[in-house]
């Protein structure tokens, strides 16, 4: 069973396959000068030009067109679509060659400049397969840039688009019938010890025992639990004061645990304090 590959794999896939095309086209195109530089420089000695120099004719032309295929390759990689004046020197390069290729072919020797009338068909097909191949290459490819380009773009459409933020809307808090309270038992009295004498030989010393305090077992008592909204604002309001989490915990009647993820989000300020996840039964 064939693997259904991701976007990004693709993508790629799409602009490997792009780097490819570029380096068959530069390749082509070097082969192709490289069968016509012989044609063009006995061109340019035929026409009176010293073969000192008539060698430099074909490496002109095969530089600026080959500056033109690289460059067009690679600004289509960026997605960016080269001018009219490319296609131009594109196609003016290329046809110059082939011109130069099959003049012999077309106009052999002494024979008059126009209409072709003695034209060699075996040189003129010889002569025209590189610069013409060199030529409708060149155009295959850059139609061929342009479908992997489009298709490049109907890939990172998914793959850019960020998500829409889930606005979630708070739990509704479902209110659960309670018991009735139990009737509260009577508290017995506490009796409250006698000051003790320890009798001595000669001394009587009194033992004072402090009465039982009430006092301390109320504060040790847990505080009454505050509701979700007082509890955040007990906890904010300890936030901005700068107070430590465990007061935080104690004043809002929370675990020190939660307090703290709360101070982070606060901290970090992913959402408004307002809308923080506090509901009665998650801290302690």
């Amino acid at each position: 069973m064939r693997r259904e590959t991701s976007p990004d794999e693709q993508i790629q896939a799409l602009q490997a396959l792009q780097s490819n095309l570029t380096r068959v086209l530069v390749t082509v195109a070097v082969v192709a000068m490289a069968f016509t530089a012989t044609n063009v420089t006995l061109f340019a000695i035929d026409h009176h030009i010293p073969a000192v120099i008539a060698w430099l004719l074909d490496p002109i032309v095969a530089v600026a067109l080959g500056a033109v295929l690289i460059v067009d390759g690679r600004l289509s990689e960026h997605g960016v679509n080269p001018s009219g004046w490319a296609t131009t020197l594109r196609w003016f390069a290329g046809l110059s060659t082939w011109l130069m290729n099959c003049w012999s072919s077309l106009w052999p020797a002494a024979t008059p400049f126009g209409m072709p009338r003695h034209i060699d068909p075996a040189g003129l097909v010889l002569h025209s397969i590189p610069p013409v191949l060199l030529i409708v290459l060149a155009e295959a490819i850059t139609y061929y840039r342009r479908a992997i380009l489009d298709r490049i773009a109907v890939l990172r459409g998914p793959v850019d688009t960020p998500r829409a933020a889930v606005d979630t809307a708070p739990a509704q808090q479902v209110s659960t019938v309670s018991a009735p309270p139990a009737p509260a038992t009577a508290k017995r009295p506490v009796p409250v010890a006698s000051p003790l004498v320890i009798c001595g030989a000669q001394h009587a010393y009194t033992l004072t025992v402090p009465p039982h305090s009430h006092e301390r077992e109320d504060d040790e008592r847990e505080p009454e639990r505050l509701s979700t909204e007082q509890a955040l604002d007990v906890i904010r309001e300890c936030w901005e004061q700068g107070e430590s989490i465990r007061s935080a915990a104690r004043q809002s009647t929370r675990s020190p645990s939660y307090v703290q993820t709360v101070y982070a989000k606060l901290t970090a300020g992913t959402q408004e304090p307002s809308r923080l996840a506090l509901t009665a039964g998650t801290g302690r």
